[in-house]
C-alpha cells in the first residue's frame, strides 16, 4: 500500500501536480530542515537545501528509466544531505549544485546506507524482542536509560555491581547471536 502511494506521489511530482508536491513537501520538509540547523545552517538554507533536493526528484521522477529504489523520505533526506555537505565544503556557500546527475552515485550510496540501517535497526528491534527478561530491561537500563551498574544492580536484585556487570555481558552475547540471526533473517 505504501509503495503505491509512493508510485503516485512520484507519478504526480512527475506532472507537476500541486497536491503531490505539497504532500511530498508537508511530508519531508520539517526532516530536511532539522538536518541543516542541526548542522550549522539557517532556516533559509533549510529552504534552498529542500527546493534543490525538490527539484532532483522532480527531474528524476520525470525520467522514465529512474526506478525509485527507497522511500521518497529517504531519497531526499539522502540528496539533501549531499547537497547540505557539499555547500559546507564549498567557500562560497551561495554556489548552488545545477548538475542533479553529478550527485545521482554520491545520492544511491546515502540511499543504500540509510536503507542498511533500517534493516539493521528492525533486525535489533527484533533481537531485542526476543530477548526476555530480565536481560532485555538490563540492555535497555544501561544503554538508553544510562543507568550505571550500581542502580541496574539495586533495579533487578543482583546482589552488587560486579554482577550486574556479568548479567550485562551474557545478555549482550545472547543479543547479539539473537542480532545476527534477526540480519540473516532479514536479508
Amino acid at each position: 500500500m505504501k509503495d503505491q502511494q509512493e508510485q503516485e506521489l512520484l507519478k504526480g511530482l512527475a506532472q507537476s501536480d500541486r497536491k503531490a508536491i505539497e504532500t511530498v513537501y508537508r511530508d519531508n520538509y520539517n526532516l530536511v530542515q532539522a538536518l541543516v540547523v542541526n548542522n550549522g545552517g539557517t532556516a533559509d538554507d533549510a529552504k534552498d537545501v529542500f527546493q534543490e533536493a525538490m527539484v532532483v526528484l522532480y527531474e528524476k521522477a520525470r525520467s522514465a528509466q529512474f526506478k525509485l529504489e527507497s522511500s521518497i523520505r529517504t531519497y531526499l533526506y539522502a540528496v539533501s544531505r549531499r547537497l547540505w555537505l557539499k555547500k559546507l565544503a564549498l567557500q562560497n556557500r551561495m554556489q548552488v549544485v545545477a548538475d542533479a546527475e553529478a550527485i545521482d552515485l554520491d545520492v544511491a550510496e546515502d540511499v543504500a546506507d540509510e536503507a542498511e540501517k533500517a534493516r539493521q535497526h528492525i533486525a535489533m528491534e527484533g533481537a531485542l524482542g526476543q530477548l526476555g527478561e530480565p536481560c532485555r530491561t538490563l540492555i535497555e537500563a544501561f544503554y538508553f536509560k544510562k543507568k550505571n551498574m550500581g542502580e541496574i544492580a539495586a533495579l533487578l536484585g543482583y546482589t552488587n555491581a560486579d554482577n550486574a556487570k556479568t548479567q550485562k555481558y551474557k545478555c549482550l552475547m545472547r543479543l547479539k547471536k539473537l542480532f545476527f540471526a534477526q540480519a540473516k533473517t532479514a536479508s
